[in-house]
């Protein structure tokens, strides 16, 4: 059996693009030929299958008040279990968690991220009952996202809770035995809602990702 890694995140994990330009079908999804989850799969090879499991707007336990069935804590223990035996879970959450009427701050969502590891531990999903797990930080939202017409819904505070995660996160991984990825300063947003990553920042995701994995696997 091929080797499966998980990819368990928001809108950045289903390929939203906000920039039609910026994808060659010139849509609002990134295609086979430019995701991350997909592109990582080329690296990783033929022994690997790699599953995507991105939904838009997603958080790691926090329940969205518009929209039902946005916590991943809500959908993890499923999730894993149609894919089992997991080898690897990667986890890029938090974006969706800084919106302003979540009403948490950056410690908060990584208590957050932890309490959705240690819910991932408890599956009976993995491969020799040895759970393994990538976390991987969100580049920071940008301040231009106030400019754009998402920057509403979103709120206040963004960029600010954004760029202070990746510290909080670092811990969480080190206190649970995780793999830790900062993905800021590896993969860009682009500078039309400042919170997607561009196509080459999905490439740019992938080529990061794949040592971190192999090493994992």
């Amino acid at each position: 059996m091929k080797k499966h890694i998980l990819c368990f995140g928001d809108s950045n994990t289903h390929g939203y693009c906000a920039d039609p330009s910026d994808c060659a079908d010139g849509g609002d999804r990134f295609n086979e030929q430019e995701r991350w989850t997909c592109l990582l799969q080329d690296l990783l090879g033929d022994d690997c299958k790699v599953y995507e499991e991105g939904l838009s707007g997603r958080t790691t336990v926090f329940s969205d008040p518009l929209h039902e069935s946005m916590d991943g804590l809500g959908v993890i223990y499923s999730t894993l279990m149609s894919h089992e035996r997991v080898d690897l879970l990667i986890i890029m959450l938090g974006t969706n968690d800084t919106k302003e009427r979540l009403g948490v701050n950056a410690p908060c969502i990584a208590l957050g991220l932890e309490r959705l590891i240690q819910k991932a531990k408890s599956v009976p999903a993995w491969k020799n009952d040895a759970p393994n797990i990538l976390v991987v930080c969100p580049p920071h939202i940008g301040e231009g996202m106030y400019e754009n017409p998402c920057g509403g819904p979103m709120g206040a505070g963004c960029p600010e809770k954004s760029r202070e995660l990746a510290k909080y996160y670092r811990e969480v991984a080190e206190r649970n035995g995780c793999g830790f990825l900062d993905a800021e300063g590896i993969a860009e947003f682009n500078r039309v809602d400042y919170m997607h990553l561009t196509r080459a920042g999905h490439a740019a995701l992938a080529e990061a990702l794949a040592p971190l994995v192999r090493e994992r696997i």
